[in-house]
């Protein structure tokens, strides 16, 4: 057995969070001044065991401290819709097992007169995460699996690029984004239309970074493990998700298909930001990641979801989830941000679960979910005060919902918000909004190049990672011709070989521009062609089929 031990001694932390702008947004963790790690990498698997604790427990927060942050919760609400624009928004907080403050807010459409209330049903984007993985714990306590276990276990057919990584990839691996699979691997492949199925399939084709010691949030690696447990348990993952969480806690409105959200009349509508302004444009079908993304349901029900995750997997007296098995999911699994500075602290996750240390020293559960086409959501939970707090919104992500749960957490424990969190935030996810691609806000040159004759560019291509793509001349304009769907795109020329196009999706917010360049043999017949959307994994390369 080979065995690494790093040990390291936090002598000092910040007196503030801070934060990290990536795809989903977590908390850097913070340690408890004396405490000393040892991180023990045993064949990868990291593990985190508490060697000393110098300092004491956070004494608990009074009980009339929470109420005075409750108290000004409304208002921090109405600023955050103000100072956002986000169309509706929902709230919840939960303390000692009781829901103590819940309320809507703005409407569910703009334009129509539907208002927010707190069982308006929401898509809640990555927050499944935390929901899927409590699904798991379900079945690890039940004997059904173990975090542990190997993915190709109860899903032979799955394979990575590395066969030896595929073969021991975890459950608790692909739950805790250490498989190597780079950061969003297969989202591309949504967009395109592919389903749950042919997406984890093609996941082979990806290159790796090193196994178990780097971390890359992965929809669809957590897809896979959660598939895992889903045939170890003979149903599928919506069907086994209801039967072991959803109806034992009650959470009546609460799915994993997509079909129940967009069939249900309180529903909130998703809201996508163009030019600035929100709009219902296109409505997220997220069925195909579903544990990492599709789950929808009220602030009510995820209230009783909080409830039970604070108390250990407890809820009105019945034991919902066994706590042994709960636990790894809620502890620290894996260094999901390095230090930057010997004087600066890592961040955490667990399974599905951002874990923290806030500077009053105590444990911080957090989450967020962010749908550009129109959700932004958050949770946050102080297990030591049996205290959580929830926010949902129907608009792209601003910061409103990762806003109003710090604000209220401040409040909590020190009395006062410590800086200014919405302006924080906006500035965070103005980036993540932001349209993307090569000739975004260029200008076409003004003396291009011509290319060589369409007709020549027209044919069928092919890349094992996107399928096939056809390539066609319609009305003296090229249309490419992408995924099962048929999603068309048509190109505009930009000079000589190099053309681009316009696209609109969950990963290519409003504004997107891409290139799109032709490989032309030395007889002037386009051989392939490189789309640079997709080339993030360098598999955006279609080559000519053979007539």
């Amino acid at each position: 057995m080979r065995v690494k031990c790093q040990s390291l001694s936090l002598k000092q932390f910040p007196s503030q969070f801070s934060w990290v702008s990536t795809k989903e947004l977590l908390p850097v963790q913070r340690l408890a001044r004396g405490t000393t790690l040892a991180i023990f990498s045993i064949l990868g698997t990291i593990q985190f065991a508490a060697l000393s604790v110098a300092q004491e427990p956070a004494p608990p927060i009074p009980t009339e401290q929470i109420t005075d942050a409750i108290d000004q919760l409304d208002d921090l609400a109405q600023i955050a819709m103000a100072g956002t624009n986000v169309p509706g928004l929902a709230l919840a907080v939960v303390h000692q097992g009781k829901v103590v403050y819940a309320k809507g807010y703005g409407v569910r459409e703009l334009g129509k007169t539907g208002i927010i209330d707190t069982d308006t049903v929401f898509q809640i984007a990555s927050l499944s995460k935390s929901i899927a993985a409590s699904v798991v714990a379900q079945q690890v306590g039940e004997g059904v699996v173990n975090w542990d276990d190997p993915v190709q276990k109860y899903l032979p057919w799955f394979q990575l690029q590395d066969p030896w990584v595929g073969e021991h990839v975890s459950i608790g691996d692909f739950f805790a984004h250490r498989s190597g699979l780079p950061d969003h691997a297969g989202d591309d492949l949504d967009d395109l239309g592919f389903d749950r199925q042919s997406i984890l399939e093609r996941l082979r084709y990806i290159p790796l970074a090193s196994f178990r010691d780097t971390y890359a949030y992965t929809n669809f690696g957590l897809t896979a493990g959660a598939e895992a447990v889903a045939a170890a348990s003979g149903q599928d993952w919506a069907s086994l998700s209801e039967n072991t969480i959803y109806a034992p806690l009650g959470m009546v409105s609460t799915s994993s298909r997509f079909d129940d959200f967009i069939a249900q009349d309180n529903q909130a509508v998703g809201h996508t930001l163009v030019d600035g302004e929100f709009r219902p444009i296109l409505q997220r079908m997220p069925d195909s990641q579903s544990p990492a993304g599709g789950v929808s349901t009220t602030i009510n029900d995820f209230s009783r979801w909080m409830i039970m995750m604070l108390s250990e997997g407890r809820f009105e007296g019945e034991v919902i989830i066994d706590e042994a098995a709960l636990v790894p999911a809620l502890t620290p699994q894996v260094i999901s941000r390095r230090p930057a500075t010997i004087g600066s602290i890592p961040g955490f996750y667990g399974y599905g679960t951002g874990v923290a240390i806030t500077p009053s020293g105590r444990t911080m559960l957090s989450h967020s979910g962010a749908f550009i086409l129109g959700s932004g959501t958050n949770y946050m939970m102080l297990p030591s005060e049996n205290l959580g707090i929830a926010v949902f919104t129907n608009g792209a992500p601003v910061g409103a919902a990762e806003a109003l749960s710090a604000q209220f957490m401040d409040l909590v424990q020190y009395r006062e918000v410590q800086r200014d969190w919405l302006a924080g935030y906006q500035g965070l996810f103005k980036e993540m909004t932001a349209p993307i691609g090569d000739f975004h806000g260029i200008e076409p040159p003004s003396n291009p190049a011509p290319p060589v004759a369409l007709e020549r560019l027209e044919g069928v291509y092919d890349s094992s990672y996107f399928g096939p793509a056809q390539m066609d001349l319609r009305d003296g304009a090229l249309v490419l011709t992408l995924g099962p769907d048929g999603q068309k795109f048509q190109l505009q020329h930009w000079d000589g070989d190099v053309f681009y196009f316009s696209a609109f999706n969950e990963n290519m917010p409003s504004g997107s521009v891409s290139s799109l360049t032709f490989g032309i043999s030395d007889e002037g017949t386009a051989m392939s062609f490189t789309v640079e959307f997709l080339n993030e994994f360098g598999l955006g390369v279609f080559k000519r089929q053979a007539q």
